[in-house]
């Protein structure tokens, strides 16, 4: 027997399992190691497409910070402390740089969690901004895009001369990868351009999800080239992206001209994330990788999703998701009154809602399998979505029978399968 440690909430639930049975699945290169303080300012120094920063900044400048959420592991606590000094050295003053937190329909960033993702640093010296996006005093019209989506993002984004998005590459189940143009919508993009741009993802015309959308894929995704339209209305100055490991440190940044370093860490995510499977099996058993990734349901679905890939049809997927601030939205439940997801699919077409789509991604799932959830969520909740509850590892692993063999996912948020 073989033993794995499968990450919840802070935590961790042991699995032991047989290797005849259960294969664990993870990516074929071998681990990178944090990188330091010297090593990311080389990545700052070797920009993608633009000039360097010293080249690009001046004392006249004025400069918002953009970074993500407590939802996202993005290193930013290092790479902007690191990033914010490279600014003071060009004589810009701190008065004058401020941070804006992406939070698209997220709640707020707490102050626990801004000292958290900034440092006590850059958080005692530096404004913050919050970003709302149903407070139109916040926002403010940049245009329309070719398809028709009217541009409301926040006001900040035109008071000051320098953008520069911070944001962590991930899998994402139908905008491609997250970070990036993200950072601008939907992260700091008004509650009805976020819902616009989302809706791309769905087919109404054919039913179910729209070609070209999916985990991975930026060509072809309406969803990215939207978001990335968007983003060129800002046109940012600059842009990082940081790829972590399990504990949220950077083992790699890519800087840059923002779209063009954005693509190349996409690019390399993806060569070092996903796996190979040659087919299917009943069984997948999965952790979204403790938090933040199983930080609330909307959340943990996006290991659902990777899971889904290499399970077969009708098989059974144990999820290991604490969820420890619920659903992620409060009326997240209402979504499963319809009885299927292809009623969900009819009623999204007349009021379409962003965790409308989410719920209909995960009805989806436990229509085509048992899908068996560890987490906190109340037993009625898990029920009422479709789900079978079970309260430890070991309780899901009792309804389960490992003979027909499966496979351990223990980051599930970060690889994708992929069969040959």
């Amino acid at each position: 027997m073989q033993q794995i440690e499968l990450a919840y909430g802070h935590g961790a639930f042991t699995l032991d399992y047989d290797e005849q049975c259960l294969q664990v699945l993870s990516s074929a290169s071998r681990p990178e190691l944090p990188l330091s303080d010297i090593e990311i300012g080389v990545a700052l120094d070797s920009p993608f497409g633009c000039a360097p920063i010293d080249e690009l900044f001046s004392s006249a400048d004025s400069v918002l910070l953009v970074v993500s959420d407590a939802t996202r592991q993005t290193a930013s606590a290092q790479v902007l402390n690191l990033f914010v000094r490279r600014l003071i050295q060009n004589s810009i003053s701190p008065s004058n740089i401020a941070v804006i937190f992406a939070t698209g329909i997220h709640r707020q960033v707490t102050q626990a969690e801004k000292v958290e993702l900034l440092t006590p640093f850059i958080a005692q010296r530096l404004r913050m901004i919050d970003h709302d996006p149903h407070d139109q005093a916040q926002l403010c019209f940049f245009g329309t895009t070719s398809r028709g989506t009217r541009v409301e993002l926040n006001r900040s984004l035109q008071q000051f001369s320098s953008v520069i998005i911070l944001g962590g590459i991930n899998f994402h189940y139908f905008a491609g990868f997250t970070g990036g143009r993200k950072s601008i919508c939907p992260g700091l993009a008004s509650a009805e351009t976020i819902q616009a741009t989302h809706k791309l993802a769905l087919d109404f015309e054919r039913g179910g999800r729209r070609q070209g959308v999916g985990t991975g894929l930026l060509s072809g995704n309406q969803v990215h080239e939207e978001c990335d339209e968007i983003a060129a209305m800002v046109n940012p100055a600059f842009g990082i992206s940081s790829i972590v490991d399990e504990r949220g440190r950077a083992v790699k940044v890519y800087s840059g001209h923002w779209r063009a370093a954005h693509v190349a860490a996409c690019d390399y995510y993806l060569s070092r994330n996903s796996v190979r499977i040659a087919t299917t099996r009943p069984v997948v058993v999965t952790s979204c990788g403790g938090w933040p990734y199983d930080i609330n349901l909307i959340q943990a679905h996006k290991a659902l999703d990777m899971a889904a890939h290499a399970c077969a049809a009708g098989g059974t997927i144990i999820l290991l998701a604490e969820c420890k601030e619920g659903l992620g939205h409060a009326d997240f439940l209402k979504w499963f009154a319809d009885r299927t997801s292809r009623d969900l699919e009819r009623r999204l077409r007349r009021e379409y809602e962003v965790n409308g789509q989410t719920a209909w991604a995960l009805r989806q799932k436990t229509e085509a399998f048992k899908v068996i959830l560890v987490s906190a969520l109340p037993e009625e909740y898990v029920v009422r979505m479709g789900m079978t509850p079970a309260s430890s590892l070991d309780e899901a692993i009792g309804r389960t029978d490992l003979n027909e063999g499966g496979y351990i996912l223990s980051r599930g948020s970060v690889l994708l399968p992929v069969v040959r």
